[in-house]
């Protein structure tokens, strides 16, 4: 009779947890990459990179193939995510540069809407002087969060002597450290404080996790260093230094760079796990993101890592330099290792997050963005005519040139800014973008030209830096 109780009472409380949590709104923990790669990961097609942790994640969750960056550099995408709208839009097309107060981000909407918030990592939406940082955009408290693009150094007190004589610390929260800590960890251990902090309480957190790795400087733990250039040198790839075309690096092989990828991913997983230790897991969504393409083009031997099959990498107009790899789980409503291949961008957290919580949508100021919602639970269509980039820059360190671009359906046109020239691609065929349409199919040239060109004025993008309003003809 004793054993039917508690049979009976276990049942009641599985019930009555089931019924709160179905009550909830969910918590939100979003993970954002900085210059990850579209095939570095493993699940997506890496050999030498390890990440079982953030795979695991993937087949617990919904994979985007064609989930895009809607900047090719990094300011410009972090804007779009906590914004809605397109750098275009905003005017925030280019690295740096202070994001706007005006602008209502997803925190301060989550924020009222019941949701304590929480940041930890690369801002890079203001600068030196502290005008813009996580505080003041709807964030309850920032650990990190500054003017930095990249860390100084990895390892505490993560900037240099030089900079040391010449103010006091300047990335708030981590004045106090361990020596030698690496940074990717501490923040990890932040985020994990935060993360237990919130047990058990009612209200919902939105936690978000925006990452300098694997930005530049390579820097990494010595031993895994050394892990990986004995994997290198036993896959037999040590010492190549094979190109594509444009000083695109052709084989994955950097030991320093794989060893900051198992970082990340040893992160991710430590995340998850205290999400779980802590019951949190199935009422938390969970967004893992890429801010732009993996750095591949850089000098005389290209960058640290290779986005192959894709073409080129940051700051490119090619698919290398914008898609990125996505993942969502939701429990409960993703269907557990599903591949969506319906192209969305990062202006579509905005609403995709108000909607999953519940709360209304704010279509002015998420402009550019749709709900994903229905994919999330399995639709298969958007109604969306297309996606647009907009980056009327060069960019100096990859060789990249100043590009619009747009993609509807299966095709992508991009105009480079410099001569007037257009390519097009059809991606279901060539992924790599290696054969070029533009002269043999006039027609959808002229109708993707079409529509590019009026989406420009329509938003009075800039064709050039420091001429923001002027039209396109």
């Amino acid at each position: 009779m004793k054993k039917l109780k508690i049979y009976v009472l276990t049942g009641l409380t599985a019930l009555m947890a089931g019924w709160a949590l179905a009550g909830q709104k969910p918590n939100i923990l979003f993970l954002l990459v900085d210059d990850l790669g579209w095939t570095d990961l493993t699940c997506n097609g890496s050999s030498f990179y390890e990440t079982p942790n953030i795979d695991a994640l993937a087949a617990s969750g919904m994979f985007f193939t064609d989930a895009y960056a809607a900047g090719s550099v990094c300011s410009p995408t972090r804007n779009s995510i906590l914004s809605g709208k397109y750098p275009a839009r905003t005017g925030h097309t280019n690295i740096g540069g202070a994001m706007k107060r005006s602008e209502v981000t997803i925190a301060e909407a989550l924020k009222d809407g019941g949701y304590a918030t929480y940041f930890t990592g690369k801002w890079h939406l203001g600068n030196a002087k502290g005008k813009t940082l996580p505080e003041d955009q709807g964030f309850d408290i920032n650990i990190g969060g500054c003017h930095y693009g990249q860390p100084p150094t990895y390892f505490y007190p993560y900037f240099s002597e030089r900079q040391s004589k010449k103010f006091a610390h300047p990335i708030p929260g981590l004045e106090v450290g361990v020596e030698g800590e690496y940074l990717t960890e501490r923040l990890t251990d932040e985020a994990i404080n935060y993360l237990e902090s919130r047990a058990g309480k009612p209200e919902p957190f939105f936690l978000y996790f925006s990452y300098h790795t694997v930005h530049t400087p390579l820097e990494a733990p010595a031993e895994k260093i050394e892990k990986y250039k004995k994997k290198a040198a036993d896959m037999g790839i040590s010492n190549d230094r094979n190109l594509a075309e444009n000083r695109q690096k052709k084989v994955q092989n950097d030991p320093t760079y794989a060893a900051m990828v198992e970082c990340l991913d040893e992160s991710v997983g430590r995340l998850l796990s205290t999400l779980k230790t802590q019951g949190m897991e199935k009422n938390t969504i969970v967004v893992f993101m890429s801010d732009n393409g993996g750095l591949s083009t850089k000098g005389t031997f290209g960058g640290p890592t290779s986005n192959l099959p894709l073409r080129a990498g940051k700051a490119f107009a090619y698919e290398g330099g914008i898609r990125e790899p996505m993942i969502i789980r939701w429990p409960g409503v993703t269907k557990p290792g599903s591949r969506c291949s319906v192209p969305v961008t990062s202006t579509d957290f905005y609403p995709t997050l108000l909607d999953a919580a519940g709360l209304p949508l704010r279509p002015k100021q998420h402009a550019d963005g749709v709900s994903l919602v229905p994919l999330l639970k399995g639709g298969n269509a958007l109604e969306r005519e297309a996606i647009y980039w907009h980056y009327p820059h060069n960019h100096g360190g990859t060789g990249a040139k100043a590009f619009s671009a747009v993609r509807m359906g299966d095709y992508k046109l991009i105009h480079f800014h410099a001569g007037n020239r257009y390519e097009l691609y059809c991606l279901t065929d060539d992924l790599g973008e290696m054969n070029d349409l533009s002269d043999s199919d006039p027609e959808k040239t002229q109708q993707l030209k079409s529509l590019l060109t009026q989406w420009q004025n329509s938003i009075n993008s800039e064709l050039k830096y420091g001429t923001r309003r002027n039209r396109v003809k």
